[in-house]
């Protein structure tokens, strides 16, 4: 088959291709390389007109003023000129509703192209969207990335980029884009809760990680636990990261001789991941139900990740709590309590290890997945 991936979060479009290409299909991804992560891409299109210091501020005073984004107005451009040239795919897939970064009558323009000049088009419900943002809006998740929001509403601004997802706007290009796809996939449980029910919706079809690129990593040999606090920025309110920095604070006076603790801050991919290599446990997220792209990945190299792993997770899959990861609420007494037991029981990280890159293997193999995909493709 001749497959187009448009977008890239956290690595999941190019582990796809990967296992794709093992299987002998003709792949071609075209994405921003999900800013400053850097994944890679065969076709790249981002805004760089607008990088200039000077252009850049003056960018964000029209965008203030009159509501006009010149950064989508530049990748909308350069995405148009580039789409048109990319004909007679067979599955065309969106890694997620607005694809392409742009505003959602551009994404219509865009989208039209793609309607008109290839076969099929499928949906991946995966980071944020209406569907999902509707869902956690309406408070039917136990606790989402929302909650920094309902408990305090002078988050307003800070979720402006996550809110917008609610306008009448952005509900248009949901409704546009489930019409024009011949289905939906979710990528894991906290897109596939909102979606079942959803007309065209398919199921879920869980992340794909390249288990032959990433490979357990050993770091039994030190005297002292790693931890790394990974953070990203753009996303640390939504991430629940005051949850992890308030546990470290306690964690790093109880144990000061026995830990080592190392925080980052906006790596890109290539360096994010040699970080990873060398931590015993990384802190991903409190506001999940099952693990995110980064989580998979570090799991994939023997590291125990304090991410989702909730109740429905563990049914999902069958699986007993603190086997695989360990499920991170929006706690500090709680994610101390855990931190601590894994530190005076290091027996515990072994054993963690050893079954978080069989859980990958198991379920979340790139080669197993791409062929999951295919099917679903070809129904």
């Amino acid at each position: 088959m001749k497959i187009l991936l448009i977008g890239e979060y956290s690595n999941l479009h190019n582990s796809l291709k990967q296992g794709l290409v093992n299987n002998g299909h003709n792949v071609v991804l075209l994405s921003n390389g999900d800013g400053f992560k850097n994944y890679e891409t065969d076709i790249l299109i981002k805004s760089s007109f607008f990088e200039n210091k000077f252009l850049r501020i003056i960018a964000k005073i029209v965008d203030r003023l009159t509501g006009i984004s010149l950064n989508e107005i530049e990748l909308f451009i350069r995405t148009l000129f580039k789409i048109k040239s990319l004909k007679k795919f067979d599955v065309v897939q969106l890694i997620n509703e607005r694809a392409f970064k742009t505003s959602p009558w551009m994404e219509k323009i865009l989208l039209k192209n793609l309607v008109k000049n290839n076969k099929k088009i499928f949906l991946l419900a995966c980071g944020v969207d209406n569907v999902s943002i509707t869902y956690a809006n309406e408070k039917k998740f136990r606790y989402s990335i929302l909650n920094p929001y309902f408990e305090n509403s002078f988050q307003k601004k800070e979720y402006k980029q996550t809110l917008k997802y609610l306008s009448p706007s952005y509900s248009g290009l949901s409704k546009y884009v489930k019409k024009i796809v011949s289905g939906i996939i979710s990528s894991d449980l906290d897109y596939h809760i909102p979606y079942k029910g959803t007309k065209k919706y398919l199921g879920m079809i869980p992340n794909p990680v390249n288990i032959d690129k990433l490979k357990k990593s050993d770091s039994s040999k030190r005297d002292k636990i790693y931890i790394l606090h990974a953070i990203n920025s753009k996303n640390k309110i939504k991430k629940g990261n005051k949850f992890f920095e308030k546990s470290l604070s306690i964690i790093e006076k109880k144990y000061f001789d026995r830990i080592k603790v190392i925080r980052t801050i906006d790596n890109p991919y290539s360096l994010h991941i040699k970080k990873v290599e060398c931590c015993d446990i990384l802190l991903d997220q409190v506001y999940a139900y099952d693990q995110g792209y980064n989580a998979l990945e570090a799991m994939a190299l023997g590291k125990v990740v304090f991410t989702g792993a909730e109740v429905e997770w563990a049914e999902y899959y069958n699986i007993k709590e603190d086997m695989v990861a360990i499920n991170a609420l929006p706690d500090i007494n709680k994610i101390v309590d855990k931190l601590s037991w894994l530190i005076e029981n290091p027996i515990h990280l072994e054993n963690i290890s050893k079954n978080a890159r069989k859980f990958i293997e198991d379920h979340h193999n790139y080669k197993s997945i791409a062929l999951k995909y295919i099917a679903n493709w070809e129904k």
